[in-house]
């Protein structure tokens, strides 16, 4: 499964970006091209996870298609799967653009049970 490399990748992205803190759910922008469903990537981001501040964590894919144009008839289409032939002409010969991204988008991170100082005058991390 392909998958688990995919994942080991978004952790990482995502360990990174939550320094330390506990992740509830990350959005990732996923190319057509990587051929990846939600399910899959939930479940191998759930065993890489496992021990890290993501574990537990939820993973919202967002497949983004990849952009082909026809070199018969220079037809441009989106589509979210590469092995299409043109809709224009029907032709095979067909380049394909993109679809192969994978970007961390966003991570939600789990809420603090006990946050400590004065909540009235803590403006935070001064750093």
């Amino acid at each position: 499964m392909h998958e688990f490399g995919i994942a080991e990748a978004i952790l990482s992205a995502v360990e990174q970006r939550a320094a330390g803190r506990r992740v509830r759910q990350a959005r990732v922008r996923a190319g057509a091209l990587l051929r990846i469903t939600e399910p899959a990537i939930n479940q191998a981001f759930a065993m890489v996870a496992e021990g890290s501040p993501a574990e537990g964590a939820r993973v919202d894919l967002v497949i983004v298609p990849a952009r082909l144009t026809c070199r018969s008839c220079g037809q441009t289409t989106t589509s979210h799967d590469p092995f299409v032939t043109c809709p224009g002409c029907g032709g095979a010969d067909i380049d394909t653009e993109g679809g192969d991204d994978l970007i961390l988008e966003s991570i939600e991170m789990a809420e603090a049970t006990h946050v400590p100082g004065n909540s009235r005058r803590d403006r935070g991390n001064p750093e």
